[in-house]
C-alpha cells in the first residue's frame, strides 16, 4: 500500500493534490476518499499513488477515510479524464465528477416502461440496405461509420444487431440516446434482446441506483449499456462498439464544466480502446455531414421505410394572411385525418400562451427584471413568466411605459394553439406535451400512452413530440410555425430549424403511404423551409455549408467561447476586456478575437454576461494560447468564467 496518494477534487482548479494514506485500511487508485481541503472536507478520486513525495512532510495532510470498498475506475478512465481536462480546459476532478456516479449505497435499479410499440426479443430479418450496412460495420474491428437514413428506415435494428455482433466477439457495447424518457423503445428492445447483460444509465436514476448499475458494469455482469450523454463513460471492459443515435441532438453537449461533447469523447475513447464507432440520424450535424463529405467517416445510407410507409406529402402554408395559428388548410387536414380514423400531431417549439406581452400603442414589451428576455404570457396561470430564471408577475392592465390600456399578447405558444384547437375541433380528444404539462410526475408517460392506445386524436407540443415517437395511426403532422428558431442570433439557427422540421415530419406516414405534413411559416421562400419541405438533407447542407464557409464558422473553423458572468454588472465587461487584451499578443496568425461583447441574452437571473470568442481554422494554436493564459490569469473577485471549447450555441 502506497504512503502518498494523488487526489483530484471536483473544483475548477488544475492539477491534483497530495495526501498521506491511512496506515491500516488505506486507499488505492480508483477509490473515492474524503479529505480536508482548505476549511472544507471534500470527496475526491485517487488517481495516483507513490511511496515518496517532494513536498515537506508538514505540508501533507492525511485523508480522513475511504468511501469505497472496491475501485470505481481504472487506468482507462483516468486516461480519458486527463484527455478531457486538457481538451476542455477543465480540472481533472471536474472531469471525473462528470464521468463517475456519486451514490453512497447500492440498491436495485427500476425497470423502465416502453414509450413506444411492442418490441420483439429476437433479431429481425434485415433488408438488403440494412444487411449491407451491418456487414460494413462488422468488416473491421475498429473504425467510424455514419448510418444516414430517413426516419423509419430501420437504423435501430442495425444498431442492435451491431451490438449483438460485438458481444459475439467477446466485446461490450455502449448505446447513446439523446433522452431516455423519449427512447423507451430502444431501452425495452435492448432489455428483451440482452436480458441481464443490459444496464441502463440515465438522469432519472437516483445516485444509489446509478452506482449499482455502474458496479454491475465494472464486474462484467452487464456489457451492453444504454444511456444519455454521460453513459459514454460507462466502464465496459473490452469495449467493442459505441453507438450514437440521433447524433445531431444538442443534448450530447454538456452545459456545465467540463463542457464536453459526447461525440468527441466517443471518438477519442473508440480510438483509445480500438472500438467501432457508429453514429446515426436522419438529419446529421453539419460537422458529421462535412466529415462524410471529406471521407473522414464512411457514410452508410438507408433510403426506404420498412413498415409499409412512404415519405409523406409535404405542403408549405404562408401564415401571413391567416388570422389563426392553425391555418384553414391545416384545420382541414386534421379533420380529414380524423374522418379516416387517423391521428394528428401539431408541433410548435414555444410553450406558454404567447411569446410576449406588449403595448400596442408604444410597442413596449414587458421584460424580465432579472434577464434580458421578454416574459412569456401563460394564460392558464394568468402570469407573465421568464423561462430562463422563473420570475413571474401578473399581466399589467396598462402599459408601464405610456399608460395605454391597449396592451395584450403577441405571437402564440402551445397554450394558445391548444385553445384554438379546442375551438376548431370540438369533437376531437386533444393532449398537450410541453415543459409545463410534463412537470407533473407521470404525465409524459400518461399522455404518450393515451395517444399510442388511440384515446387521443390530436397531440400538440414542443420538441418532445418531434423525437423518437413512432405511432402507426399518425397521418397528419402540422408544424405550426417553422420559423421559431430561425430568428435566433446563432450560427446554428438554420441547422436547428431544418432538423426540427424534418424530424417532426418523420412522425407522419411511417406505416401507411398517405402521410401529410403541413409546414406553416412566415418565410416560405427561405432555403431552410424549401429544403425541409422537400425533405432534402443533401440540398440543405450544400447551401448551409456554403454559408458557413463564407462566414468562417464550424466546420470550417474552430471556436473557443469564454463567457464572463458577474452580479455587479460592470465587472463582466471589464474582465472580458482585460482577458482579451492579455490574450491578443499570443493569438497566432490566421486566428482572430471576436468581441468582447454582450451575449445575445445579456442578463440571466440578475447576472451580466459578456463573451469573447476565439476563432481559427484549427484548434491547436488557440487552444494552447487560451490554456496558457488561463493557467496564470487571476480571476477577479465576484466573477465567474465559463470556458467552452467547440460551443454548439453562442446565445
Amino acid at each position: 500500500m502506497a504512503e502518498f496518494l494523488e487526489v483530484a477534487f471536483n473544483v475548477p482548479l488544475p492539477g491534483t493534490f497530495t495526501y498521506r494514506n491511512l496506515p491500516a485500511k488505506g486507499a488505492a487508485i480508483g477509490l473515492r476518499v474524503s479529505a480536508p481541503f482548505g476549511r472544507r472536507e471534500l470527496v475526491g478520486w485517487v488517481v495516483g499513488e507513490s511511496d515518496t513525495s517532494s513536498l515537506p512532510p508538514t505540508q501533507i495532510k492525511a485523508i480522513t477515510r475511504t468511501v469505497d470498498a472496491e475501485p470505481l475506475f481504472g487506468a482507462a478512465t483516468t486516461g480519458l479524464a486527463r484527455w478531457m481536462a486538457g481538451m476542455y480546459l477543465s480540472g481533472l476532478g471536474e472531469c471525473l465528477a462528470a464521468m463517475l456516479p456519486s451514490g453512497r449505497r447500492e440498491i436495485g435499479a427500476p425497470a423502465l416502461a416502453s414509450d413506444d410499440l411492442p418490441i420483439v426479443d429476437h433479431a429481425l430479418v434485415l433488408s438488403d440496405e440494412q444487411r449491407s450496412a451491418l456487414e460494413r460495420i462488422t468488416s473491421a474491428p475498429s473504425g467510424t461509420w455514419y448510418l444516414s437514413g430517413l426516419t423509419g428506415s430501420g437504423k435501430t435494428e442495425v444498431f442492435l444487431q451491431a451490438a449483438e455482433a460485438s458481444l459475439a466477439e467477446g466485446r461490450g457495447a455502449i448505446y447513446l440516446v439523446p433522452e431516455i424518457a423519449l427512447t423507451g423503445q430502444v431501452v425495452e428492445a435492448a432489455r428483451l434482446r440482452f436480458g441481464e447483460r443490459c444496464a441502463v444509465l440515465h438522469s432519472r436514476l437516483s445516485p444509489s441506483n446509478r452506482l449499482s448499475e455502474w458496479r454491475r458494469i465494472l464486474r462484467g455482469e452487464a456489457d451492453v449499456v444504454i444511456g444519455a450523454r454521460s453513459a459514454v463513460f460507462a466502464p465496459v471492459t473490452k469495449l467493442g462498439l459505441i453507438i450514437i443515435d440521433e447524433e445531431h441532438e444538442g443534448s450530447y453537449k454538456a452545459s456545465n464544466a467540463p463542457r464536453y461533447h459526447a461525440r468527441q469523447v466517443a471518438m477519442k475513447r473508440a480510438a483509445m480502446e480500438g472500438a467501432r464507432l457508429v453514429m446515426g440520424s436522419a438529419t446529421p450535424s453539419a460537422e458529421a455531414w462535412h466529415l462524410m463529405a471529406e471521407g473522414g467517416v464512411e457514410k452508410l445510407g438507408l433510403t426506404r421505410r420498412l413498415a409499409g410507409g412512404a415519405l409523406p406529402k409535404v405542403e408549405v402554408v404562408d401564415l401571413s394572411g391567416e388570422g389563426s395559428p392553425i391555418s384553414s388548410r391545416l384545420a382541414e387536414a386534421v379533420r380529414d385525418a380524423h374522418r379516416r380514423g387517423g391521428q394528428s400531431i401539431l408541433f410548435l417549439n414555444r410553450r406558454g400562451f404567447s411569446y410576449f406581452f406588449r403595448c400596442k400603442s408604444c410597442g413596449a414589451e414587458i421584460r424580465c427584471r432579472h434577464c434580458s428576455v421578454a416574459l412569456t404570457y401563460h394564460k392558464d396561470r394568468n402570469a407573465l413568466v421568464c423561462h430562463w430564471c422563473g420570475y413571474r408577475v401578473p399581466p399589467p392592465r396598462s402599459c408601464p411605459e405610456c399608460g395605454s390600456l391597449d396592451v395584450g399578447w403577441s405571437g402564440f405558444g402551445t397554450e394558445q394553439v391548444e385553445e384554438e384547437a379546442t375551438r376548431l375541433f370540438p369533437d376531437l380528444r386533444i393532449g398537450r406535451l410541453d415543459a409545463d404539462t410534463v412537470a407533473k410526475k407521470g404525465e409524459l408517460e400518461r399522455v404518450l400512452g393515451d395517444f399510442r392506445e388511440g384515446r387521443l386524436d390530436l397531440l400538440l407540443g414542443t420538441q418532445m413530440v418531434a423525437k423518437g415517437l413512432n405511432f402507426p395511426l399518425v397521418k397528419t403532422v402540422g408544424v405550426v410555425l417553422a420559423d421559431t428558431s430561425l430568428n435566433l442570433p446563432d450560427f446554428r439557427a438554420a441547422e436547428r430549424a431544418f432538423s426540427l422540421v424534418v424530424q417532426v415530419a418523420g412522425r407522419a406516414g411511417r406505416f401507411s403511404p398517405d402521410g401529410l405534413v403541413i409546414i406553416q411559416t412566415l418565410r416560405p421562400h427561405s432555403y431552410v423551409i424549401r429544403h425541409a419541405a422537400a425533405l432534402d438533407v443533401a440540398g440543405f447542407y450544400e447551401e448551409e455549408l456554403a454559408v458557413r464557409r463564407e462566414l468562417g464558422f464550424p466546420p470550417y473553423a474552430r471556436l473557443i467561447r469564454l463567457v464572463f458572468r458577474a452580479r455587479e454588472h460592470e465587472r463582466a465587461p471589464a474582465a472580458a476586456r482585460a482577458f482579451a487584451q492579455a490574450l491578443a499578443p499570443s493569438i497566432p496568425a490566421g486566428a482572430e478575437l471576436l468581441g468582447p461583447a454582450e451575449c445575445p441574452i445579456a442578463l440571466v437571473a440578475g447576472t451580466a454576461r459578456w463573451q469573447l470568442i476565439v476563432r481559427a481554422p484549427g484548434i491547436a494554436a488557440i487552444h494552447r494560447a487560451v490554456g496558457e493564459l488561463l493557467s496564470t490569469w487571476e480571476r477577479p473577485a465576484g466573477l465567474r468564467l465559463e470556458v467552452d471549447v467547440d460551443p454548439v450555441s453562442l446565445m
